[in-house]
Formats: C-alpha cells, structure tokens, sequence
C-alpha cells in the first residue's frame, strides 16, 4: 500500500517533529516548507496524500488545496488548523478537502487521519490502473488516435458495440475512415480471427454479396456506402439478416445521412433500421483541432516507418498552419499532408480550401495560440516555468492563457 504523505508547514520544528510521528508508523512522510516547495510534488500519479497547514506566508493551505484539486480532484488533502481556524477549516472542506485535524496534533488522531486517506488513495489508484489495463493498448487505442472528448467518446462506441455482436452502422464525413474504425470493432470483437471483408455497396450485386458473406464466414463484412447498394441486392441482405443462423456481422458505411438516405428512397428503411441497432459517428477533424497535431504527428511517424525515412521536426510554425486549415477532407487529406512532410516536400497548406462555415480570423487565432501553447507544453513536459520563459510570456499572462483554452500544463507531464 502507498505510504507517501506530502507534510507541509512553515514551522520547522514542528514539520520535523510530525514528519517523526509519521516516520515511527511506518509511513514515509516528505517535508516541504512552502506551497513552492511543495507544489512540484503533486501530480496525478502521487501515490499519497497531503498534510498541510492553512495559515503559511505566502501561498498559504488554501492555495496548495485549490492546486492539488486542479491536478487531481480525488487526491486528499488533510488540514492542519491552529486555535480559531476552524470555520476557515470548514469552508476548506466545502471546497474539497478531505479533513482537518486540530494542532497541536494527538499523534493517534493525525496518524489515524492520515492511513484512512492512504486506503482511499490506494483505493482510487487501483481503480484506475485497472480502467487503463481494460483500454490502453486495445485496437481502438492504438487506431483511433486522439485526445479529444470527441476520439475518446467514438473509441468507447467502438468498444461497445464490439462487446454486444450487433449489426451497425459507422458514419462520418468523406475522408474519416468509416472503414477503419469497422476494423477496430472486427478487431475488438470475440470474432477478431475470423476474416474481416470489405466491399464497395456501388458495385455488390447479389452474387457478389453472397461471396463476400461466404468469404467473411464467421468474422464481419463492412459494406461500404450502404446505401448506394442496388436494390436488388438491399433486399437480398435484408433477406439473409432476417434468417438468422450462422453468418457474419455486417456493418454499413456511410458518409451522408442514413436516415436521410432511408427517406429519399436510396436506403432501404427495414435495412436501415436494421443496422442502425448501433451506430458510431465519426466526427470532422474540425469538430475537434486538439486531434489536429497529434494525428498528424501519428501518420507523419507512420509515413517514415513504412518509408524507412527519419522522423522530421514538427516545429510549431507548421502546427499552427495545420491548426488553421479547415480539413474538408478529414484524415485522408491530413495524411497526404504528412505523407508530403515525412518525404520533405511542402505540405501545400498556404491556401487551406473555404468552406461555407470557415471560421473567423478571431477562431483561427485562437486555434492557432492554442496550438502553440500546447506544443511548448508538449517540448518542455509539462513544466510551467520553462513553458512560460520559452515563448517569452509573464507568467501570469501565461496562466491567464491556459485557463481561456482550457489546458493544464501537468497533463503534459512526462514520466
């Protein structure tokens, strides 16, 4: 179990004598002075709690509380409280805090305190070392690169509807690799030895689609755009779905509007309705710019692997030209890109395509800072000094900058 706790209090002689306590316990205590000698301790991955005293010179109790709850909100913190600081005590705790023992500390009470915190801390990171076992490394997380809420919300319907076997549906814009993700969720499935087929609907006629069926035997067969199927062979599929038995998990692709589709008459409804048990939606790669640098850096990676070819600087200049651009083609048109940089030619991004929603010169700017902020996160891992010096900003302008795009510089922490 984790024995780690993070002591901080200005009086010496006290810190020394509780960090003593702690120590004939069994318990491995870290004695810190200050918020600044503390604050470089905490991170997602402290594998222990705090200790703290409110009242310090400078940043006090509080201030390292309101730290420790912005980098991990389930990691305790413990208040040490003199003579009349209880209601500042309580208001601590309404704002997070695990507990709050009196000083001068009863050995027992702050050693019992503290072990009950430590069972929850271990309790908590267990949990997540499990969570991440379940997902880290599994075809999703290895194919469907990004960190946004939106890549991590499809890499969860992919898991999902690889679990209940169902016929399904992947839609996306042109470009988003509809046939890939089916893969993922062939590959995630009990099925992912049996054969995993794909088709083009435009050009399956009946018999065609009997061999592809009898080819993916037990695996999945991926149909690409379902919905330009000839009719004849709509029926056929709908016809071999409804006989039940033995055959593969079909899966339809689609870059337009399914629904849509069913209604103008090119989809057959009771096909549609039949794969749309489950669906994954791929979303525009200008739906979420965070994706934007690190898929290119994927398949720029990718490009030079397969190439044999060293892995080019990705310099922040071209990070924000990528972040600019609108991708009307989505991953394909991001992936030619990269293919062009990983072989050293010019990416072609000075003239990105219009579209009829192309953002404002204010969005783009904004993509643009946020995109630099985010790759001297990235250079420096994640320390906010360093950071803030390289790109010649005070730190408080620096922070004011975090905060307006919703990043934390210890999620670019490196281990």
């Amino acid at each position: 179990m984790t024995a780690k706790v993070l002591l901080v209090d200005d009086d010496r002689e006290v810190r020394e004598a509780l960090g003593q306590t702690l120590e004939l316990a069994d318990l491995a205590p870290i004695l810190a002075g200050s918020y600044l000698a503390a604050k470089d301790h905490i991170s997602p991955r402290f594998d222990g709690v705090i200790v703290t005293d409110i009242r310090m010179p400078g940043r006090d109790g509080f201030h390292l509380l309101e730290r420790a709850r912005e980098i991990d909100a389930e990691l305790p913190v413990i208040l040490l409280t003199g003579e009349g600081d209880i209601p500042m005590a309580v208001r601590a705790m309404e704002q997070g805090a695990h507990g709050f023992l009196e000083k001068p500390c009863d050995p027992k009470a702050l050693v019992a305190t503290v072990r009950q915190a430590l069972d929850l801390r271990a309790e908590v990171l267990a949990q997540r070392r499990a969570h991440a076992a379940s997902v880290t490394g599994d075809a999703a997380a290895r194919m469907l690169v990004g960190r946004s809420a939106q890549a991590e919300a499809m890499r969860m319907q992919a898991r999902a509807i690889a679990r209940a076997r169902a016929e399904a549906l992947v839609c996306g814009p042109p470009g988003s690799g509809t046939s890939k993700v089916a893969e993922v969720i062939h590959l995630l499935s009990a099925s992912a030895r049996a054969p995993f087929v794909k088709r083009a609907g435009a050009a399956l006629d009946e018999a065609g689609l009997a061999a592809a069926l009898e080819e993916a035997g037990d695996g999945t067969l991926y149909l690409d755009e379902i919905a330009t199927l000839p009719p004849g062979t709509q029926y056929a599929l709908l016809d071999r779905l409804e006989q039940g038995g033995a055959r593969p998990r079909v899966i339809g692709g689609s870059t337009r509007d399914p629904g849509a589709e069913a209604e103008a008459g090119r989809l057959n409804p009771e096909l549609y309705w039949r794969l749309d048990l489950m669906r994954v939606t791929i979303p525009a790669l200008r739906e979420r710019p965070d994706d934007i640098p690190v898929l290119f850096r994927h398949y720029v990676a990718q490009a030079c692997e397969q190439a044999n070819l060293p892995m080019p600087e990705i310099g922040p200049e071209l990070t924000a030209r990528l972040m600019a651009s609108d991708w009307p083609g989505n991953a394909r048109a991001l992936t030619s890109v990269a293919m062009r940089v990983a072989m050293g030619l010019d990416p072609g991004l000075d003239a990105p395509a219009a579209t009829e929603e192309e953002p404002g010169l204010a969005e783009q700017l904004a993509r643009v800072e946020r995109s630099l902020l985010i790759e001297a996160l990235r250079r420096h891992g994640g320390h906010a000094t360093r950071t803030a010096e390289a790109l010649k900003l005070p730190r408080k302008t620096f922070y004011d900058k975090l905060a307006r795009h919703e990043l934390r510089a210890e999620e670019y922490r490196r281990d």
